[in-house]
């Protein structure tokens, strides 16, 4: 069945969603599974944006066939070969060999280190200011290196001011009947997969991400078309702020979140007396997470959103508590930086987390870390709680 969308007369999404897919490159929780898009332009000569990750191929295959009605296929664009958009390309060659591919010079390479076995493609390299048109259409090409790979291009076509972005402003999740983020609420229910989205697989690279909304603020940019997630068509500067925002590193919200490492209750404890603390002193929407429980693609993402960051760990074979350990290395790969962070500490007989903690913070972009760092002794204790207010006085 033909599951292709027309976005114009001579512009069809043929793109497809994986529902079943549990781990978006085999690491991090996509619950509402991730789409894998595709676009058709139906012109002089007809072009292909970008194919799809074998998980969809059948569909994908059968909208391409189905759109083209009997065309023959004269133009591949690759704007990215992360395999989930470089999947498809050798079926789409064998079904349509004529077809000229064009990709930057670095993707040309790698085209080739994907299908070591060789491709029978016409491949032709392109630059940042270079042109390819279909007759009506032309597409001009932009150098977005390393958002998140080396080699990406994206596009601006110019008869209806589309953007077609790779990477940039994508999200987890599957697309169901409605393909254009004006037709659901994106504030409640893709907002988060978005920034979660982008603060693991693009958040590192935040001086890119601003170089690319340079260049695209010279652009008339009307619609974006990205390869995952929901096409924008209207209220784009909302998703470009929230963009500009991340890749500053600057927070979304003043607001305070509780990260906690707990083995027997103790800690999550006293983490969870920090929270009603911090909702006294005025912080509204406090979340507390449990760091042994909660993939770590969900704790970057919610320090990428929040100004105040407390982190409550345990010592733990004379070290640090691994998923703290894990979240804290994770946040200085991204280069996150620009947040107010608390520690309270919790061991037994030799209590060494904050320690180790600042061992790292050493090693991150600049933070703050503000003072007393607090130490409890297995359990909070209620002469503790002054201590636990001067922390949260010096947060707030």
């Amino acid at each position: 069945m033909n599951t292709s969308r027309k976005i114009f007369d001579d512009l069809y999404y043929i793109g497809a969603s994986d529902r079943r897919l549990a781990q978006f490159e085999n690491m991090m929780p996509v619950p509402n599974g991730v789409s894998y898009n595709s676009y058709v332009v139906l012109d002089e000569k007809t072009v292909l944006l970008d194919t799809a990750d074998n998980a969809v191929g059948a569909q994908f295959l059968e909208n391409l066939q189905c759109t083209l009605a009997g065309r023959p296929l004269d133009y591949i664009v690759i704007h990215h070969v992360e395999p989930d958009h470089l999947a498809l390309l050798e079926e789409v060659l064998l079904r349509h060999p004529q077809a000229t591919v064009f990709c930057s010079a670095m993707a040309g390479k790698f085209i080739q280190q994907f299908f070591p076995h060789g491709l029978n493609a016409t491949i032709q390299t392109l630059k940042e200011g270079d042109t390819v048109c279909s007759g009506k259409h032309t597409f001009t090409f932009v150098s977005a290196q390393m958002v998140h790979w080396p080699e990406v291009l994206v596009s601006y076509e110019n008869v209806y001011g589309i953007l077609f972005s790779a990477d940039a402003f994508g999200t987890f999740g599957a697309l169901g009947g409605n393909l254009y983020a004006d037709e659901v609420n994106f504030d409640r229910d893709w907002l988060d997969d978005a920034r979660r989205y982008y603060t693991n697989i693009v958040g590192k690279y935040g001086i890119q991400v601003q170089n690319l909304l340079k260049k695209a603020s010279a652009l008339d940019i009307k619609m974006i078309c990205p390869l995952h997630g929901p096409v924008w068509r209207k209220d784009l500067d909302y998703f470009i702020k929230k963009h500009d925002l991340w890749s500053r590193y600057e927070p979304e919200q003043k607001a305070a979140v509780v990260l906690y490492g707990s083995m027997y209750g103790h800690t999550e404890s006293a983490a969870t007396f920090i929270a009603n603390k911090l909702a006294d002193k005025g912080f509204q929407d406090v979340r507390m997470y449990d760091a042994g429980a909660t993939h770590v693609s969900y704790l970057v993402s919610e320090t990428f959103r929040c100004s105040h960051i407390v982190l409550v760990a345990p010592t733990y074979n004379g070290g640090l508590y691994p998923p703290m350990e894990n979240y804290l290395l994770d946040l200085k790969a991204h280069f996150l930086q620009g947040r107010t962070f608390a520690i309270v500490e919790n061991g037994t007989w030799a209590p060494v987390a904050a320690k180790e903690i600042q061992k790292i913070f050493a090693e991150m972009k600049p933070n703050t870390l503000v003072e007393p760092i607090v130490t409890l002794k297995s359990a909070m204790k209620d002469e503790q709680m002054e201590e636990i207010d001067k922390m949260v006085e010096a947060l707030g």
